[in-house]
């Protein structure tokens, strides 16, 4: 059997300051987070499409867990390959160093581009400006987290065009040591839309929900819950059926964002204050 392309564009990337890495794909190919994004933290972040070779992720981040550079990896990578001809790889290692490979036997438009902290990639494009657009917008958002400044890439490059065979599928994977859940994960997020006409936008709905249900807002942002406030609150949940501001919280999903009974996120107030019993 023939393998499948993975026609697409994503962008492989970190931010070392606060110490994330990350991938963001979208493509006319049912689930293509399944295959494309693969990251650990400390280590790299890791992108592999057009004829994918599944394996290039965790054999790349087991390279570069023994220390070799993001260039080597791809070197490492290709060399083994058989099939590199069609395949197409970007990474970035735990140092922010990037690099890419587009094989020449790639279907048009092709390439991809590298800089400090990223590497863009796509095939079966429109022309180079989706991959332009990738990078662009990366280099010129870096005040966002990283997160969210991977769904910005996915939009512009769309809005450049995208893939010329149209949407269907997109993921987002991110990366910290001790992010995720708890705690207790590195997966700080992980986000995929399978089959969806605008999967963009859906991918976007899905990390809007996703950060204000795990999120935190500053904690100088947090309000003293007392006097007025804490009469309010008790007596909401007290219409909603609930002792504590802990269990509902818990029902709500809520609970990562809410840390003893002396304050409160503000996040956590304004859905106390929408919720209906």
């Amino acid at each position: 059997m023939a393998e499948p392309v993975v026609a697409t564009y994503s962008i492989v990337a970190c931010d070392l300051e606060a110490k994330q890495w990350g991938v963001a794909v979208q493509s006319k190919f049912l689930a293509v987070g399944s295959v494309v994004p693969w990251a650990e933290p400390k280590v790299g972040a890791i992108a592999t499409q057009a004829y994918a070779n599944p394996s290039y992720g965790p054999n790349g981040l087991a390279l570069l867990r023994e220390g070799l550079s993001a260039s080597d990896v791809v070197e490492r990578l290709t060399a083994g390959d058989e099939g590199r001809d069609e395949r197409q790889l970007g990474v970035v290692d735990g140092h922010g160093a990037s690099a890419g490979w587009t094989g020449p036997g790639c279907n048009e438009w092709a390439g991809h581009r590298t800089g400090p902290g990223y590497a863009a990639q796509g095939n079966i494009l429109v022309g180079a400006e989706t991959v332009a657009a990738l990078a662009t917008t990366f280099e010129a958002n870096a005040q966002l987290p990283l997160a969210q400044r991977l769904i910005e890439c996915l939009a512009a490059a769309q809005a450049a065009g995208g893939d010329r065979r149209g949407q269907q599928s997109s993921s987002l994977l991110v990366v910290e040591k001790d992010g995720g859940y708890g705690g207790l994960s590195d997966v700080l997020v992980d986000l995929r839309v399978d089959d969806h006409e605008r999967p963009i936008e859906e991918l976007r709905r899905l990390y809007e929900l996703h950060h204000r249900l795990f999120g935190m807002s500053p904690r100088e942002d947090w309000l003293p819950l007392e006097g007025e406030l804490r009469a309010e609150v008790d007596e909401r949940l007290s219409q909603l059926g609930y002792d504590s501001l802990d269990a509902w919280a818990g029902v709500e999903n809520l609970e990562e964002r809410v840390d003893g009974d002396d304050e409160i996120d503000p996040v956590v107030l304004e859905a106390l204050r929408q919720a209906r019993g």
